[in-house]
């Protein structure tokens, strides 16, 4: 008998807000399965480093790079081209939220409005289009967007980021037929995440979240990131597909 190659040898995974919960756990599983990753963290390089070094395997790389800067994406893939030989696989997990009652339309603000949508969509498709170039070169690139319910339930921390989310899912459709046969593109859309991404949701509000979820749990990080990693080893004739991970909270 032999050992089997790591499922992802050769490949360069790029994670976008590799230094939070969600993109951490990712960047864990495609080390884990025999990537080599680039963790990029959206201002601390410091904290990418950290999740880079405690990663399994060799040849990871940190950077820091702000998605709603287009410049500073352009820059990263060639930081990422001259550092690690090119990109298979783009992980768009960086975010962020305000939380804002939606009943309150006086404080949702343009200025918070904007700036969720340009984190949370503008961001990722600029992401896309920095990277495409890398992506295509092997013919078989792959891009996982990270969504959430709310861009189908139009529950969320503010009416911005259900926006936000909802543009993201239909965008991916569009770059996923624009894209092909190239690259593919995901969406794995979570419900609620047992992490500190939205503000001001104490231990309390996340018992009862998880009391009205069918499989009576929230998501962790890591049910999240075995899903992007699936899309890449598991899913390959798959393109243009939301996959909700969720324990049927949308339901």
């Amino acid at each position: 008998m032999h050992t089997p190659s790591p499922l992802l040898a050769g490949k360069v995974a790029v994670i976008l807000g590799g230094s939070g919960a969600i993109g951490s756990a990712a960047a864990r599983e495609f080390a884990s399965a025999g990537a080599r990753v680039a963790v990029v963290a959206a201002r601390d390089s410091a904290k990418a480093e950290q999740v880079s070094l405690a990663l399994d395997g060799e040849g990871h790389r940190a950077y820091a790079a702000t998605i709603e800067d287009t410049a500073a994406l352009e820059d990263l893939a060639t930081c990422v081209l001259s550092d690690m030989g090119g990109a298979d696989i783009l992980v768009n997990s960086a975010g962020m939220t305000r939380p804002v009652p939606h009943a309150d339309l006086d404080a949702l603000t343009d200025e918070i409005f904007d700036h969720v949508m340009a984190v949370n969509c503008r961001g990722a498709f600029a992401a896309v289009r920095a990277f495409a170039p890398l992506l295509k070169r092997n013919g078989d690139g792959l891009v996982v967007n990270i969504s959430s319910i709310a861009a189908t339930t139009a529950v969320g921390s503010s009416i911005a980021y259900c926006a936000a989310k909802a543009g993201m899912d239909v965008m991916g459709a569009a770059l996923a037929r624009a894209l092909a046969p190239a690259i593919r593109v995901l969406t794995v859309s979570p419900g609620v995440v047992d992490t500190d991404f939205v503000p001001g949701r104490d231990r309390a509000w996340s018992d009862k979240a998880a009391a009205a979820t069918p499989l009576k749990r929230l998501a962790s990080a890591e049910d999240v990131a075995r899903a992007v990693l699936a899309c890449a080893v598991h899913l390959p004739f798959s393109t243009g597909s939301v996959i909700q991970v969720d324990g049927g909270r949308h339901l």
